[in-house]
């Protein structure tokens, strides 16, 4: 078995157990939990997330992937004391969030792939926690410029470590297609890649055809139905499309869900989670069930939720 690096530790793979694979703790900005700490209620985002937490395990939920890289509010030591009040596995990231940071321009990949690695062999934060994903972000417009640079650099880390990588992405527009193509340019095996945000779209041949150049989807904005995105029961059913035809063994789960207090103004915060009270638990609560009522079997849904994370971490197909 092979051992994957969490905020408290190695773990055997073996022991992920059911794992959702795009979630974070807490939001924020590159030194949000640093430099303005008055900006995220901290003490109360630690309570919020361990009781969230801590309730999705009581009902199975063994681990989070944490996908919040430095310029999106990670907050290392945040991370680990919520993972051991909830007894939830937390593994998390490095890389680089939609924030790229302007002194990024001019550098050369391997310069920040060096960043990435030391994160990944050293640890973060002055802590001994060691990334196991590489996050990196595109989304409607294209792959600007500063992306690019952070896909090339990712794709140099990846290639080193034999780290995966994570994408946030925007599906209407067809990022994903873009995405792979520069990470092909630069000779990664795609069977480290996860294309993140894919059931931002019910189009059946764009995810088909992420899927026939070896990725993983990752379909993980649960509930949704914002910004003009599909329903969670739209979503649910092109997942269940997929399985028909072949491909419940490259796809993960997830919410893209947060427990940050005091980021969102109260009345946002107050409206997503009137549309989702289950918070971290919608998917076992609400998408398997259905799933299942479309004819989905154990078999499927194991799949999803314990097989393909283990083996996306492992790097193993």
């Amino acid at each position: 078995m092979t051992n994957i690096n969490t905020v408290l530790g190695p773990i055997e793979s073996s022991k992920l157990g059911f794992t959702l694979s795009h979630e974070h703790i807490c939001n924020g900005f590159g030194g949000s939990p640093f430099t303005f700490p008055e900006f995220l209620d901290r003490e109360a985002t630690l309570k919020r997330a361990v009781i969230d937490l801590s309730e999705a395990k009581s009902e199975g939920l063994h681990t989070i992937m944490d996908v919040a890289p430095h310029d999106q509010g990670r907050d290392i030591k945040l991370q680990q004391e919520v993972s051991k009040r909830s007894g939830v596995n937390i593994i998390t990231c490095t890389g680089t969030w939609l924030d790229v940071p302007r002194f990024f321009d001019g550098l050369h990949p391997n310069k920040i792939a060096d960043l990435y690695m030391r994160e990944i062999e050293e640890g973060i934060e002055g802590t001994a926690v060691k990334a196991s994903i590489i996050k990196v972000a595109s989304d409607k417009g294209g792959v600007k410029p500063k992306e690019e640079l952070v896909l090339r650099a990712a794709a140099r880390a990846s290639k080193s470590t034999g780290i995966p990588i994570m994408t946030h992405t925007w599906a209407p527009d067809r990022i994903g297609e873009e995405q792979v193509r520069i990470l092909q340019e630069e000779n990664l095996d795609m069977g480290l890649v996860c294309i993140g945000h894919s059931n931002d779209t019910t189009d059946i041949k764009y995810l088909t055809g992420l899927l026939d150049q070896g990725v993983w989807l990752g379909m993980d904005r649960h509930p949704g139905g914002g910004l003009g995105t599909p329903l969670w029961e739209e979503r649910t059913k092109i997942i269940k499309s997929l399985i028909e035809l072949g491909w419940g063994h490259r796809i993960m789960l997830a919410h893209d869900w947060d427990s940050s207090i005091g980021l969102h103004p109260s009345e946002f915060r107050a409206q997503r989670e009137a549309y989702n009270p289950d918070n971290y638990l919608f998917i076992t609560r609400k998408v398997l069930p259905y799933l299942k009522n479309l004819g989905a079997t154990e078999t499927d849904i194991k799949k999803l939720t314990v097989h393909n994370p283990q083996k996306y971490l492992e790097g193993t197909r």
